[in-house]
């Protein structure tokens, strides 16, 4: 159950276990993944969901009313909340690369599938190579720091992407933790 006080997280574990219920995959992703990933640094104001598989809005629109949701333009809302969601067709990717592994995180909430760590900050770097947005290089580093993530595949994924002079700033930002492979908080 959700209410206004419910937060980001609160409310993607509500959505995502209604849709794994209905058998929708899911994936929390962009900044809401930021959100969950690094709470009290970055808080989104939608939810993003990519779905895994190619859905008819009809089944999609179903489990979201089960969930307390409806469609309005592009998003879905619930007079519960302030927080829309946005399911995004998929499939999952960060840049040019289809990510097929995410991390499932089960509690007394509910069901929760979001991109990893490492996959959320190359998903702010993305926003941050190709759009030049500093907000979402601010994310990706709030990630990197409350969370074990492999710098290794972050810098060859920026360098694939064109980003290398990116990554370079990225990793200034880390400060000290930025020439270690794995980073922990």
């Amino acid at each position: 159950m959700i209410d206004a006080a419910s937060s980001l997280v609160d409310v993607a574990f509500h959505v995502c276990t209604h849709l794994a219920n209905r058998g929708i995959t899911a994936v929390l992703t962009g900044g809401s993944a930021a959100t969950y990933y690094a709470p009290d640094a970055y808080q989104s104001k939608d939810i993003d969901f990519v779905l895994e598989f190619a859905l008819t809005t009809k089944a999609v629109a179903t489990a979201m009313a089960d969930a307390g949701f409806s469609r309005s333009g592009s998003v879905y809302s619930c007079p519960d909340t302030i927080l829309t969601v946005d399911l995004i067709e998929g499939p999952i990717a960060v840049g040019s690369e289809i990510i097929s592994d995410y991390v499932r995180v089960e509690d007394k909430r509910g069901v929760l599938l979001t991109i990893s760590a490492t996959d959320s900050v190359r998903d702010r770097l993305a926003a941050f190579i190709h759009w030049n947005d500093r907000n979402s290089l601010d994310q990706a580093v709030a990630v990197a720091r409350n969370n074990k993530i492999d710098l290794v595949v972050v810098e060859a994924w920026c360098r694939a992407e064109g980003g290398a002079q990116k990554f370079e700033a990225f990793k200034r930002l880390l400060g000290g933790q930025g020439g270690t492979r794995t980073l922990t908080p």
